[in-house]
């Protein structure tokens, strides 16, 4: 027989090893269903059939105090081929506890299985021979074949999920010794195995179901923020509109405070004017009667056209600041108009966080009568605002009704003053002189009264923002409505969710009584279990004679096994049947089991 070589044999072993290792942890990873930590013991196992993997045909390297023979000299090579693995290396290297390379290199196998990159990495050093020749022999696992095919293996390492705490770990002490009974399998192991399963996935269904609970708590608790937050913004709102609407009472008692004082300047000059035409008859009456009070009378219509001259100017400052008086109210009417944006925006924003939010509690109808009243009290606001708009319609005409009649008592006096001109173009030229003058001040009349016609026209179109002003008021009561069927709506969805809540309640009841079911039924197979762990079940090859009597089996005398002592016995030796613990039926018994049974049960007898 030819020798083989032992370095071929240790390779081949630990290649085998390295199989049987990486296929039981996929395995029991994927069976196991969540994350691995450092406790679990098929990881433990390999870590170290991969450190064996690499300390196989190391070089030794001396130094003065002692020989040093370690994996991390060749894992440092990783940092230059493959440079993503510089994060690891520095890692490595910050790690506190860490005082020798070993511990270093443990530290780095762990930290490449998180990162899912251990065949990356591993393979980068295989192809690179004749750097590996500086550390390992030539026939060294990682020189050869094997080397190859371990690292093809690490690829289906990237299934599997692991959480490792590196730091709280004792790597530099630890020993690593290759377990083989993990990877020995006996009969009873793939029993207890299959009981463990089973175990397992009942407690998988309890960790889920327990998850389960702790979500719904979670959202019934996220729920409630929601609905809390929802209620301070809807006060915030209702604060705001209640301040909104105290803002416009006042610029509407503002505007009013303003037509107000424009009829009474009106009034004023329409009593200016009355009181110029009433002068003027006058003078010609007493020019009719003597002509030598004429000079007077000119030097007394200088003054009063100067008085005149005056008062027009006071009477353009005055419209100078009810301009900007207007400029103002449109400035605030813009501010109030950017406000409604604003709070169109948040109604916006509200309404998108009502479609996410299904669950509301039952204290929003109560403010759902708050809004009905706030929307009462708008129809109320609504229909003074009409009211209102009414009485300034009714002012308007009433205005236009008197300039119609100063419209008529102005060409009135221009017949008079035409059949005046008339008269004293025959009599002197100095009366028409007067009469240019008269005729300028009528101008100024004239354009009085068109800046009277403009001031009317803003009037009209102030009367048209305020039924804008009222057409947007409509629409938003419009959206309260709305608002109130979106309510309504959500209401039935928190009682369809309170009724799938309800009915997940029982389910889990139901699931927790099957739970305690099972758990009781798991004891009572470790009762048997524990009550047959003593006994020894004989094969039926063993036995070719009756434990009793002794009498040799055959044909017509069948074996039969006692299941209380698990011992071959005939017939006749084993007519008995009685309820083990074991099992509740009748089971067959031999006649001193029997025997032994009835005197333990009279015994037990009071």
């Amino acid at each position: 027989m030819a020798t083989k070589d032992p370095t071929a044999v240790e390779r081949a072993n630990l290649l085998n090893m390295a199989k049987l290792s990486i296929k039981g942890l996929i395995e029991s990873a994927l069976s196991f269903g969540r994350t691995l930590d450092s406790d679990y013991p098929p990881l433990q196992q390999f870590f170290v059939v991969m450190e064996h993997c690499l300390k196989h045909g190391l070089k030794v390297r001396k130094s003065f105090l002692s020989y040093n023979k370690t994996i991390w000299g060749p894992l440092e090579l990783v940092e230059k081929l493959y440079p993503e693995a510089e994060e690891i290396g520095a890692s490595v290297r910050d790690l506190p506890g860490l005082k020798t390379p070993l511990g270093r290199a443990r530290a780095w196998l762990r930290l490449a299985l998180m990162q899912k990159k251990m065949a990356d990495y591993l393979r980068c050093l295989i192809i690179q021979r004749d750097l590996l020749s500086e550390f390992y022999e030539y026939h060294a696992l990682m020189m050869e074949e094997e080397g190859a095919v371990i690292v093809g293996l690490l690829v289906g390492l990237n299934v599997i999920d692991a959480n490792l705490c590196v730091k709280g770990e004792d790597l530099d002490s630890q020993v690593g010794v290759i377990d083989f009974s993990m990877y020995l399998k006996n009969e009873d192991d793939i029993g207890n195995k299959e009981r463990n399963v089973q175990i397992a996935a009942i407690l998988d269904q309890k960790n889920y179901v327990e998850e389960l609970n702790r979500q719904l708590n979670s959202t019934v608790s996220s729920l409630h923020s929601r609905v809390d937050s929802l209620e301070k913004s809807n006060t915030k709102l209702i604060e705001e509109l209640a301040i909104a609407k105290n803002n416009i009472i006042k610029l509407q008692e503002e505007n009013h405070q303003l037509r107000s004082e424009n009829k009474l300047i009106l009034m004023k000059t329409q009593q200016h004017l009355e009181v110029t035409k009433v002068d003027v008859e006058t003078e010609l009456q007493t020019y009719k009667h003597s002509r030598q009070g004429l000079d007077e009378m000119y030097n007394e219509a200088r003054r009063q056209l100067r008085d005149e001259s005056q008062l027009r100017q006071d009477v353009e400052s005055e419209l100078a600041v009810q301009v900007s008086m207007k400029h103002e109210i449109e400035l605030a009417m813009k501010l109030l108009e950017k406000d409604i944006h604003e709070k169109q925006d948040t109604l916006i924003g509200l309404r998108q966080q009502l479609e996410e939010v299904k669950a509301i509690n039952i204290e929003m109808y109560q403010k759902l009568q708050g809004s009905e009243d706030s929307l009462k009290e708008k129809n109320e606001i609504i229909a003074r605002l009409e009211d209102k708009t009414n009485k300034i319609t009714i002012a308007m005409r009433q205005l236009e009704q008197r300039l119609q009649q100063a419209e008529k008592a102005q060409m009135e006096a221009e017949d008079e003053d035409k059949k005046y001109l008339q008269e004293c173009q025959s009599k002197s030229d100095s009366l028409q002189k007067q009469i240019s003058q008269k005729e300028k001040q009528l101008v100024q009349l004239e354009t009085d009264l068109k800046i009277e016609k403009e001031w009317r026209q803003t009037l009209q179109e102030d009367l048209q923002k305020e039924k804008d002003a009222l057409a947007h008021l409509r629409n938003e009561t419009q959206q309260i409505i709305s608002l109130k069927k979106e309510f309504l709506d959500l209401q039935d969805e928190n009682q369809q969710l309170k009724k799938v809540y309800h009915e997940q309640e029982q389910a889990l009841q139901e699931l927790g009584n099957k739970l305690s079911e099972s758990k009781l039924k798991i004891e009572d197979i470790k009762e048997a279990n524990k009550a047959l762990q003593g006994l020894v079940w004989l094969k039926d090859k063993e036995a070719t004679h009756c434990k009793l009597c002794e009498k040799e089996f055959s044909l017509s005398k069948r074996k039969h096994h006692c299941r209380n002592c698990g011992e071959i016995f005939c017939n006749a030796c084993s007519d008995n049947e009685l309820p083990l613990p074991s099992s509740p039926k009748p089971v067959r018994v031999c006649d001193s089991c029997h025997a032994l049974l009835i005197q333990r049960c009279s015994s037990n007898l009071p």
